[in-house]
């Protein structure tokens, strides 16, 4: 079973309804940690709820995007939780906020960036984070 059918299977009932049938493969199925590749999955797909175009589920209207994106981010995070990861959770809230900030400021090449940073930190711990890789790409820009 792909990470996105994982997802839709433990998502919140109201959004699972519109779990699409056949959900492509997910973007972390790499990770080796099966776990962190699933919370990455449901926070990655809660964002493309958010600001894209969700891979894993279809047909709502713009409202219940917006509350499934918010349903599939605390689904990520309370997993993260469960597990008493704090950094992990740190890292995957300054995400969550940079993304907002990089889309609401027309530069949705930050929030790729942070995805990026922030994937190797949560699944491994390589790398200095979402923070360091978007202000560094800000002082290059300037």
């Amino acid at each position: 079973m792909s990470l996105l059918a994982q997802v839709a299977a433990a998502a919140d009932p109201a959004i699972a309804a519109h779990a699409a049938p056949d959900p492509p493969r997910g973007r972390f199925e790499a990770v080796a940690d099966r776990e962190r590749a699933f919370v990455l999955e449901a926070v990655h797909e809660g964002y493309l709820m958010h600001y894209g175009e969700p891979r894993g589920f279809a047909g709502m209207d713009g409202d219940l995007r917006l509350l499934g994106g918010d349903a599939l981010y605390a689904l990520g995070l309370a997993r993260l939780a469960e597990a008493g990861d704090l950094d992990a959770i740190a890292e995957l809230c300054d995400l969550i906020s940079l993304c907002a900030w990089a889309h609401a400021d027309g530069r949705p090449e930050l929030a790729e960036a942070a995805w990026e940073a922030a994937a190797a930190r949560v699944a491994d711990g390589r790398g200095e984070g979402s923070r360091a890789a978007v202000e560094a790409r800000l002082r290059a820009s300037a």
